[in-house]
């Protein structure tokens, strides 16, 4: 076994641990450590991501409703919308994309740069929140959903997976606080089934434009779902809030690398 396929099964283990320690926004390290130290295209990366994040929402789901904290008719009502903006993003959008965006001067915006930008903004955007304070909604009884914007962020937030390849919980966990009024914790619970249909669903798209590694992708899957067993025990020791701040400005160190890399490479 070649040492990057070693450091990329523990980075496996690394994200799963983070999942499980802090609820979300692990994910989104799974498409930098498949291009960067995997040497995975972004198109690849995107593609494989999604299942790692599918397979894991599936896994962590199953443990939120298990706790009481899954509005499975919510999360299935949001899903719609979304996963048919991720599979038709994955399936038309992303390979529709062209090979070099645009060209002016010296610089050269190529599909793989302005895919790596993109994630990496949106990153940005994780970051931030990861380190603003959330406030907790305490309503026990929601008001009447507005469906009307669920079904527009459905279609917003699954676009936007579809191309970056995360699970894009910190997108729907407040979409599901703003529109449907769910508590805090319950809307956490929620996503992950929102996050489980879209990624696999999403995935499927990619499966007739190219042919999957199974080999590499099951046991990088099965690591990080062993990584969220290992980080949710651990996350009865360790103060939640303390750990996704620090987490918070981690993700923005490496969405300021990321945008750096790209243009300095270029």
């Amino acid at each position: 076994m070649e040492i990057e396929n070693i450091l990329g099964y523990i980075g496996a283990l690394f994200i799963g641990g983070v999942l499980g320690l802090v609820g979300g926004g692990g994910s989104i390290l799974t498409v930098p450590l498949l291009v960067y130290l995997l040497s995975y295209s972004p198109v690849v990366a995107t593609a494989y991501s999604l299942f790692v994040v599918g397979a894991s929402a599936v896994a962590g789901a199953i443990q939120k409703y298990r706790k009481g904290v899954v509005d499975i008719k919510t999360g299935l009502f949001f899903s719609f919308p979304s996963f048919l903006a991720v599979y038709l993003s994955r399936k038309y959008a992303v390979p529709g994309i062209p090979d070099v965006l645009f060209s002016t001067g010296g610089f050269t915006l190529t599909k793989n740069m302005g895919l790596m930008l993109f994630f990496a903004v949106v990153m940005l955007f994780a970051a931030t929140a990861m380190i603003k304070p959330k406030k907790e909604n305490g309503k026990t009884e929601h008001s009447k959903p507005s469906y009307p914007f669920i079904f527009m962020q459905g279609i917003i937030i699954g676009t936007i997976t579809g191309i970056i390849g995360a699970g894009g919980g910190f997108l729907y966990v407040p979409a599901l606080v703003l529109w449907t009024n769910l508590p805090m914790k319950k809307a956490v619970g929620t996503s992950l089934i929102i996050v489980a249909i879209n990624s696999l669903i999403g995935f499927t798209g990619d499966l007739q434009e190219m042919k999957v590694d199974w080999s590499f992708l099951l046991p990088f899957t099965f690591i990080t779902i062993m990584g969220i067993l290992l980080g949710g025990y651990l996350s009865k020791f360790v103060s939640n809030k303390s750990l996704k701040k620090s987490f918070g400005w981690f993700i923005l160190v490496m969405a300021i690398y990321i945008i750096s890399k790209e243009i300095l490479n270029s």
